[in-house]
């Protein structure tokens, strides 16, 4: 025996790669099958035909997820999940990829930037199964530091530079303990009013000036605001529409900002 090698002629080098490509795309794939499993079942953009979720080499298998804190159990994918919501759109051409041109208050209606998803309609909780988010005149424990601002009772500027309201309350995360919505008390015709909820993110707060101001809305679009079900307790579904109401407005709120800066 003159060869001391048990393998010659097999490049190990090439081995190692041929074993590499072969995990990535497995990789690929893995993340492909399961990174798909919300928004199933996926559709034809233009007719609607609805895609086979079993037998497909990219769909995966249906899977149940165990909820925490006792909420249940989900499987995804499920045959039956598809957004069934009417949309107030026309489409701009008929083929794949067409822009949604919207034919009512694209704000209320959730299409395009203010899109939101059917979330659960259930609160968001902490680590004890308790609300995370709550008003902070329901929350005794925490309060607004006396080095910053607080917002309650200043008023609410909207957009267009008009009096939106008055801030009678902030709801905050106690799991991050910051705020993350201002209550706002916005009066309707024949001298009614009713509260709604506006993202922090999306206000500035002036201590000189005495006021909260967003750029996300106008100030008369404060009274179409999404309504919350209960006063001291939001639903992740909740989050979503109000969200998606104000960050909507960025684009919606008038029609200049709809149309190109050119």
């Amino acid at each position: 025996m003159t060869n001391a090698f048990m393998i010659s002629g097999i490049d190990l080098t090439e081995v190692l790669l041929l074993l590499f490509v072969l995990f990535f795309f497995g990789l690929i794939l893995y993340l492909r099958r399961e990174d798909r499993r919300e928004g199933f079942p996926l559709e034809e953009d233009t007719t609607g035909r609805l895609e086979p979720i079993e037998g497909f080499l990219w769909f995966a298998r249906p899977k149940t997820f165990i909820l925490p804190n006792g909420a249940g159990t989900v499987e995804k994918p499920h045959p039956s999940d598809r957004d069934r919501r009417p949309l107030n759109v026309r489409r701009l051409a008929v083929w794949p990829g067409a822009p949604l041109i919207p034919t009512g208050d694209p704000m209320v209606d959730g299409v395009g930037a203010g899109a939101y998803a059917e979330r659960s309609k259930t609160p968001d909780v902490d680590i004890h199964g308790q609300p995370r988010i709550t008003p902070l005149s329901k929350t005794p424990s925490f309060s607004v530091v006396a080095q910053d601002a607080n917002p309650i009772g200043m008023a609410m500027i909207g957009a267009d530079g008009r009096v939106a309201g008055k801030v009678v309350d902030l709801w905050i995360d106690r799991m991050e303990s910051l705020i993350r919505y201002v209550e706002v008390e916005v009066p309707l015709a024949g001298g009614a009013t009713r509260r709604v909820l506006a993202p922090f993110a999306m206000c500035t707060v002036s201590r000189e000036k005495g006021e909260v101001r967003t750029d996300s809305a106008s100030a008369h679009q404060f009274a179409a605001a999404p309504a919350l079900g209960s006063d001291h307790v939001i639903t992740r579904y909740e989050e979503e529409r109000v969200i998606g109401y104000f960050g909507g407005g960025y684009l919606y709120a008038n029609e200049r900002r709809a149309e190109p800066l050119i």
